[in-house]
């Protein structure tokens, strides 16, 4: 910590004194973190538990950043959820694929209430208190149905909130800057103007009548629940590009980043005349340390993908079952305040209808795997003397799973490529991104393919909710296999070892049925 910070810190300690130290920074000082690093850490992971803020504490001990007093910015949303919440999914979607991405695509669908503005970290939870006095107020008076009126121009489209119904939201977020500028001593600035939700922004004049069209498909009127939440960002990578590594990376010198697939990298698109042709340096938002990385080990990424949720408060009961789909409000203690119950008039037909999903199955491929690229020979390739696995090249990969039979039993049993890993991971982005709804996986016991399916489901945010059934009547030896005998493969145990979140109940039927009877060419059977 710099000399000058030491006064500002003083400050915040003193003002900690004489009042309750709260529940969520008791075990983070207990285990010695200084209280500016525990509450830093709280309001970058959005004081949900002293777990993930202790995380947040040991990835960021060598962040040359973490003991300056720097705090985050934060915005009030109002969003939409339920069937309207679907179909503006279904809007950006359909206006990406068909026009290319725009402005709208950097964020997810919402009206601004509150510009964003900075709070210190030990008054985050005054901006929690905010919310809820606030919400409190007008509950009574929130309207049942918020009108929406398209509108469009050569580089907007969007919906305005007209009427008395704007008036009432207006009053919300004038009425929690005030709260917030009392209780947290922040200067908040409320949308007086006129409240919108954005559609497109700064698109080609060219695909307007396209916009037009696909926007004309929603409906105001579709049932949604509206929520007021919290958001928030660092205020340092506010113009900066973001970037989210799709492959890991270990540094081969002191000044490179190490990489992990998922991470997310700020970049200064103006601040690159250091870096190498195919590098570009950046800094990680999961370790706050900065240094160079292969571009081509990332892509683009959308500005809110690395914004943290705080709080939301809900205003009005949804109309259908279908409107919590937003699915991170009520995910954790204390995430939301909600309203008083009050009864619902669902009709047994319309609660029916909403239970009630088309049901299909999805078969997929598995990706590249490593001996169709390096031949049959590539074990070869990467095995030290004494039976070691070393990468010889960027598309092996990155490590092997113990096993067994040692290193040999790859050669029958081949792992994905590096290419193979980006192959799964966007598909399984793409099927985020279309809306597929995942409820169970089977997959081939072979390596390759229990990769594939662990690959997809992490981008599908279910690799720890779904288990992965391993089922041998599917893997197709038979026909692609060499040799006359099912060639070895990894057990249940040592995949679950090797991290691979497999259903270890699941009992196969298709392998049993598969093997009651032989029959030779002449008709003769055998048991």
């Amino acid at each position: 910590m710099a000399a000058g910070d030491t006064p500002l810190y003083a400050q915040v300690s003193n003002k900690l004194k004489g009042r309750s130290t709260p529940s969520l920074l008791d075990p983070l000082l207990a285990v010695g973190f200084p209280a500016h690093s525990a509450l830093k850490a709280l309001a970058a992971t959005g004081r949900k538990t002293a777990e993930e803020a202790s995380d947040w504490l040991h990835c960021h001990r060598n962040d040359p950043s973490l003991d300056d007093p720097i705090p985050q910015e934060y915005a009030l949303f109002l969003c939409p959820t339920g069937a309207l919440l679907e179909k503006l999914q279904e809007f950006w979607r359909e206006s990406k694929r068909q026009c290319a991405k725009n402005r709208a695509h950097e964020v997810f669908p919402h009206v601004t209430l509150c510009d964003f503005f900075t709070c210190e970290d030990q008054k985050v939870e005054c901006l929690y208190e905010a919310l809820k006095r606030a919400g409190d107020r007008i509950l009574g008076s929130f309207p049942p149905v918020v009108p929406l009126v398209l509108h469009s121009s050569v580089s907007y489209l969007g919906f305005f909130l007209c009427g008395s119904p704007a008036d009432i939201i207006q009053e919300f977020a004038v009425t929690f800057a005030t709260e917030a500028s009392v209780l947290a001593d922040c200067t908040v600035k409320p949308c007086t103007k006129q409240l919108h939700l954005t559609l497109a922004h700064k698109f080609y004049p060219h695909h307007q009548r396209t916009l037009e069209q696909l926007a004309r498909a929603i409906h105001p009127g579709h049932s949604c629940q509206w929520t007021a939440a919290l958001y928030s960002r660092d205020m340092r990578f506010v113009h900066y590009q973001t970037l989210r590594a799709l492959f890991q990376y270990k540094p081969q010198n002191e000044d490179e980043l190490m990489l992990s697939p998922g991470d997310y990298i700020f970049v200064d698109p103006t601040q690159q005349e250091e870096a190498s042709e195919g590098w570009v340096i950046g800094v990680s938002q999961r370790t706050g340390c900065r240094g160079f990385l292969p571009e081509n080990y990332t892509d683009r990424a959308s500005e809110a993908d690395t914004w943290v949720k705080h709080r939301i408060y809900t205003f009005c009961l949804a109309t259908d079952l279908n409107s919590r789909k937003d699915g991170e409000g009520g995910s954790r203690p204390n995430a939301e305040f909600p309203p008083p119950q009050t009864s619902r008039s669902f009709s047994s037909v319309q609660a029916l209808q909403a239970t009630v999903a088309r049901k299909s199955v999805l078969v997929v491929r598995h990706g590249e795997r490593v001996d169709q690229i390096f031949g049959k020979s590539w074990l070869r390739q990467c095995s030290t003397p004494d039976g070691k696995y070393h990468r010889p090249d960027l598309n092996f990969p990155c490590s092997l799973p113990r096993r067994s039979n040692g290193i040999k039993g790859f050669e029958n049993d081949p792992p994905l490529s590096s290419c193979g890993v980006f192959q799964s991971r966007i598909t399984g982005a793409a099927l985020l991104d279309s809306g597929a709804r995942i409820t169970s996986a089977f997959t081939s016991p072979a390596l390759r393919c229990v990769q594939t399916a662990k690959l997809i489901l992490e981008e599908l945010k279910l690799e720890k909710k779904i288990k992965i059934r391993v089922e041998p009547g599917i893997f197709e030896w038979t026909k692609w296999e060499p040799g006359k005998a099912t060639p070895a493969l990894m057990s249940l145990e040592e995949l679950k070892e090797a991290n691979f979140n497999v259903d270890t109940d699941y009992r196969s039927l298709l392998w049993v049925c598969a093997s009651v009877k032989k029959t030779d060419r002449k008709g003769n059977g055998s048991w």
